[in-house]
Formats: C-alpha cells, sequence, structure tokens
C-alpha cells in the first residue's frame, strides 16, 4: 500500500473546491463527464433494450437472496436476540471497542436514515410509480442479510492501531481476508478500489446530495437561503466541523441523541398524514402491490420500476455497500457476529419502516403524479416534492418537515465524513486524517452552489460501485461467517453465553 499512502491524486479536490467557490459551471461540467465514465464501466446494462438493469443493481439483488438463503434467513430468526444485545444484556467489561453496539449502530444509522428516506423515495416513486415501494420493501428485507454478513466481518477483521482507534471496514477484510486465501495482490487492489469509492461516496452521497435536498426543503420555508444559499451551506459546514473533528467517539455521542428523536418526529409527522387518509390506505397499498408486477407507463415496465425501487433501498440502506462495517467495527462486542445481529435492525428501520412510510404519504397524497410538481421531478428534489406531500394535508406541516430533513442531512454527514476519513486514512496514514475534514467541510460549501441532478447521478454512481469489490469479498469470505454463526448459536443454545453474562 506503500504508493498509495502519498495522498497526490486528492489533493485535486481542494482545486475543485477553490473553482467551485467561484462558479457552479466548471464544477457542474466535471461531475457530469465523471458521472458518464462511471456509468459505462460499472452500470452497463445486462439486459439491453426498454427494461434495462444495470449490473450493480442485479449484483446486490442477487447477492443478497444468495446470503438470506445461505444463512437459514438469518434476517427473521434471530430479530429477537439482536434487540437484547442492543439492550446491552451481553455487554461486558472485557469487550473492547471505541462504541456501545447501540452507539455503532444509532452511527450507522444516522448514515443511512438520512434524505433518501425523505427524497430518494419521493424520487423513486415519482419515476418508478408506487410499484417501487414494494421492491424497497424487498430490498430491505433481504438487504438485512447482506448488512448482517459485512458487519461480522468488519468485526472480524478490524484492527487496534497504537493509539486506541479501530481501523475496519470493508477495507479491511479485503486486503487481509484475500491474504489468508493466498491472494494478496488481488485483495489489496479491491480494498484500494473500495476506499476510493467510499471516499468520493462520502463527499457525494455521504455529504453533497445531503445539502442540497436538505437546502431545497429549507428554501421552501425561508427564502433568504433561496437569495444567498452559501449562508446555509456554511452555518451547515460549521455545525458538522464542531462534531467531525472529535472522532467517532463524539460523532456516536452526538448520533445516539439524534437519530431517535428525529426518528420519531419523521414517523410521527408521517403517521398524522396517514391517518387523515386512512380510509384510502387500503387502496393505496393495492396500488403499490399491482403497480409492483403491472406498472402503468413506466419505461422498462416491472423490471425497471424493480430497478428504481432496489436502487433506492441500496441508496438509503447502503446494504450490501459495506459502509457500515466501518461504523460497527468499532462497537464492543466479544464476538463478532452478535454485532452482525445488531445490524439487521439498520435495513429493517431505515428501508423496511421509514421508507414504506414515506412512500405512502407520497403515494396517498398524489404529489408524484401531479402536473404542478413536474418541474421538481425533474430537477430531482425529492425532499421539497416530499415537503408539497405534507403540506398538502396541513399548511405548517412543511416547517415540521423542513426542522427533521435538516437532523437527517446532519445526521448523515457526520456518519458518512467518519466513513470517508477512516478510508483516507486507510489509504494515506493517520498524519492526513485532518486533511480530509477539512476537505469533507469544504464540500458543504460547494454543495449550496451545485446542482441537484448531478449530485444524485454523482452519489448514486459511487455509493453503488462500493458494492462491487464489498460484495466480492462477501462472496469470498461468507463461509467463515457461516462457521461463526454456527458456533455462536451452538453456544446460544447451551445456555454459555447466559453464563458468560452472570459471571461479568
Amino acid at each position: 500500500m506503500n504508493n498509495y499512502r502519498k495522498p497526490v491524486f486528492f489533493w485535486g479536490l481542494l482545486l475543485l473546491l477553490a473553482s467551485g467557490h467561484a462558479s457552479a459551471g466548471p464544477f457542474d461540467a466535471f461531475v457530469g463527464e465523471v458521472n458518464g465514465y462511471l456509468a459505462s464501466v460499472l452500470f452497463f446494462d445486462v439486459m439491453p433494450g426498454s427494461a434495462s438493469m444495470p449490473f450493480i443493481v442485479g449484483w446486490l439483488i442477487v447477492g443478497a437472496v444468495f446470503l438470506t438463503v445461505r444463512f437459514g434467513f438469518i434476517n427473521v430468526r434471530m430479530m429477537g436476540h439482536a434487540y437484547q444485545v442492543i439492550r446491552g444484556k451481553y455487554q461486558s467489561s472485557s469487550d473492547k471497542g471505541e462504541v456501545t453496539p447501540f452507539q455503532a449502530l444509532t452511527t450507522a444509522l444516522s448514515a443511512t436514515v438520512g434524505l433518501g428516506n425523505i427524497a430518494g423515495v419521493a424520487i423513486a416513486v415519482s419515476i418508478g410509480g408506487p410499484g417501487a415501494t414494494f421492491w424497497m420493501i424487498v430490498a430491505g428485507f433481504f438487504g438485512m442479510t447482506s448488512k448482517f454478513t459485512e458487519v461480522t466481518l468488519g468485526q472480524m477483521y478490524r484492527e487496534f492501531r497504537p493509539d486506541g482507534r479501530v481501523m475496519g471496514g470493508a477495507m479491511e477484510y479485503l486486503s487481509r481476508g484475500f491474504a489468508e486465501r493466498g491472494m494478496v495482490k488481488l485483495g489489496k487492489v479491491l480494498a484500494v478500489m473500495f476506499a476510493v469509492f467510499a471516499i468520493g461516496g462520502s463527499l457525494g452521497a455521504g455529504n453533497a446530495f445531503q445539502l442540497s435536498q436538505a437546502m431545497g426543503a429549507v428554501q421552501n420555508e425561508v427564502p433568504f437561503f433561496e437569495q444567498y444559499p452559501i449562508a446555509f451551506g456554511l452555518i451547515m459546514a460549521v455545525a458538522v466541523g464542531i462534531v467531525i473533528i472529535g472522532g467517532i467517539r463524539r460523532i456516536a455521542h452526538t448520533a445516539e441523541a439524534i437519530v431517535p428523536l428525529m426518528v420519531f418526529i419523521y414517523l410521527a409527522a408521517c403517521i398524522w398524514i396517514i391517518g387523515v387518509h386512512a380510509a384510502e390506505v387500503p387502496a393505496a397499498i393495492s396500488k403499490i402491490i399491482t403497480e409492483a408486477f403491472s406498472p402503468v407507463a413506466v419505461a422498462g415496465g416491472m423490471v425497471g420500476v424493480l430497478v428504481q425501487g432496489f436502487k433506492r433501498a441500496a441508496f438509503s440502506s447502503e446494504a450490501g455497500i459495506g459502509s457500515a462495517a466501518i461504523a460497527h467495527s468499532a462497537a464492543t462486542v466479544r464476538y463478532p457476529i452478535r454485532q452482525g445481529f445488531v445490524a439487521l435492525y439498520e435495513p429493517f428501520i431505515d428501508t423496511i419502516v421509514i421508507c414504506t412510510m414515506t412512500a405512502l404519504v407520497i403515494v396517498l397524497t398524489g404529489v408524484y403524479n401531479a402536473p404542478e410538481h413536474a418541474q421538481l421531478v425533474a430537477e430531482s428534489k425529492g425532499a421539497a416534492l416530499t415537503a408539497r406531500a405534507f403540506g398538502s394535508v396541513i399548511s405548517w406541516f412543511p416547517i415540521i418537515l423542513s426542522v427533521a430533513v435538516v437532523l437527517f442531512a446532519y445526521s448523515t454527514m457526520i456518519s458518512w465524513s467518519y466513513y470517508g476519513e477512516r478510508c483516507w486514512t486507510y489509504l494515506f496514514g493517520e498524519r492526513f486524517s485532518l486533511l480530509f475534514r477539512i476537505i469533507f467541510v469544504g464540500f458543504i460549501v460547494l454543495a449550496s452552489v451545485v446542482s441537484a441532478g448531478n449530485i444524485l447521478d454523482f452519489s448514486d454512481l459511487l455509493i453503488l460501485s462500493m458494492a462491487f469489490p464489498n460484495f466480492i469479498a462477501l462472496y469470498l469470505l461468507h463461509g467463515k461467517v457461516a462457521q461463526a454463526l454456527k458456533e455462536y448459536l451452538a453456544r446460544l443454545k447451551s445456555g454459555e453465553l447466559d453464563r458468560e453474562v452472570g459471571r461479568a
């Protein structure tokens, strides 16, 4: 890895920051060119024609289904035990790590429960129709096992640095796991590939996209930011910078406080909207199921709707992407498999619960196909579209949504800053970690003057690209997870794990 220890490649990002402040045009053009290149390389269609299926989406679908069957639907069987772990039943003073299992979960959730749930779902339903909701739920269900597998591997291959910080994630189990199989060079190449994609994803999906969508929602309520968008960027940059300088412990404590609050606020608002339209809920659910298999006026037919659902679910829950393994590797647990169980709750909460609630609001209010909102759909302003859905019921609801949007964006930014910083450090060393944090904060300001459409495409490409090297590792190393799972379940059944708690 010595050839990658000098961050010369990424100094160009600073130049982009400088040009971005002066004019959004050159940066937009650059992002557009990058989007086209990545799409042609990693997102070629495996089903040419109107029913297109990007390779990377198919890669996620097949992998998630394979792992779910391979582990005997562990995503259903172990939810109860996972809850006991989250409650702290199996914690002991001998466990090693930087944060508690619950803090690791909320940190990872703060990265996934974000604008993908609000903006991304609205965009998916607008493009793919109500049927996309069904496939989002299916993707979330199978994605639970993908998350379980990658988080378990993240714990297995984590490394404790001399300063006490944990280095873990896909880049570690790619390099070290492949080395165990005698594929040292291939493992390093894939690890570097993952790290580069993750750094770009943290600056795009985990930063610029969040800021752009949050700003779109806030501008509807605060005209000042419509005229001076950079002011919103500066405020968010300061708020994020204060937290991320403190590292994973401060990020975890902040996420632990923010995530439950923001989920409660948002779900309460969704339940209110659904309650107002209670009589129409059965028809909406029927439409979601029917159009999942018989879509109306959607390019690509059923496959097109399925792709939209899986694409949005992947962007929202990040199952199979490998990012969450970075946060969960810092958790204090005795058995790696145990934190994998905790991770089962991420896609469940993020996609099956929150995304479904958002989709119901969008479908019930009918904003997704309303002519007066066509421009918001065309400009990929999903958060603003969801705000219109809330506002169609009660005029002051968009204010509540704007608060939720800002909280979602903020929490996602601080978590993705950690993901990006860990990958940056993996490539270049601990002494350059502060440089990445500075770049990350700078991108927040830059996002306030860059178009949302390009940011959305760029985010999708980089986030989904991470799944390519990550799932190669999941396929190759899943046997090790299966063995660990077998041993853990035997200990659990025999009562050994409960006795360990009694001795702690």
